[in-house]
């Protein structure tokens, strides 16, 4: 475990850190510490930068409450630059976003980023803007009944291909299923970081207990 002291800052008492959502791991803003704030964040447990513009220490939801409590705090490895890991309280950007990095510059033809969350984002745009000819808008253009019913089908799928012991295909309908499940999510408002924090949340996850009455 590194201590403050090894931690290099440049000519202006200064070290960048990088501030990450610990459950969806997306980059939320870049900002600036000196000692002093790197030391309050580090004994508050929640984020606390130098500003650069007014010149003074900058609490991170002091005023607005998007408070960031810290997970951890790693150097890299010239111990020049800080990743936060944090558990964010509402958006990171002043203009309201949920990151500050949303205006893409560059993206490649040929290489394409696939998450889930950038999934869940398509979808959610479905929702909201839709799309003509777009199966997931005519889904929510019939609602939760329809949506349900398909979550329904694409599970007994998932029961028959996995019965028939075939990985394939069992891979295949998963993801239907996943997907369905997402239109699902977000017709009903519930984001990926909601299902990540209750699985975070079960420290015993494999170990089925039965409780038998006694008589």
């Amino acid at each position: 475990m590194l201590n403050i002291n090894d931690i290099e800052f440049d000519d202006k008492g200064l070290i960048p850190a990088v501030v990450v959502d610990s459950v969806s791991k997306k980059v939320l803003t870049l900002a600036y510490m000196n000692k002093e704030s790197l030391e309050l964040s580090m004994r508050e447990g929640r984020t606390c930068f130098w500003s650069r513009s007014r010149q003074e220490l900058w609490r991170k939801g002091e005023t607005s409450g998007n408070v960031q409590r810290i997970v951890d705090i790693t150097a890299d490895c010239d111990r020049d630059a800080l990743v936060i890991q944090v558990e964010k309280a509402g958006p990171a950007c002043h203009l309201g976003n949920d990151s500050c990095f949303v205006d893409k510059l560059w993206e490649s033809e040929q290489l394409h980023d696939f998450s889930l969350t950038g999934l869940y984002e398509l979808i959610k745009g479905r929702k909201t803007e839709g799309k003509e000819g777009s199966y997931t808008t005519y889904l929510f253009e019939k609602g939760i009944d329809k949506i349900l019913k398909k979550v329904g089908e694409e599970s007994t799928e998932v029961i028959i291909a996995a019965k028939a012991n075939d990985k394939a295909e069992t891979v295949y309908e998963i993801a239907d299923l996943m997907y369905h499940v997402m239109v699902m999510m977000v017709e009903m408002g519930i984001s990926n970081e909601d299902i990540i924090r209750e699985l975070a949340s079960r420290h015993v996850i494999d170990k089925k207990v039965k409780q038998e009455k006694m008589v």
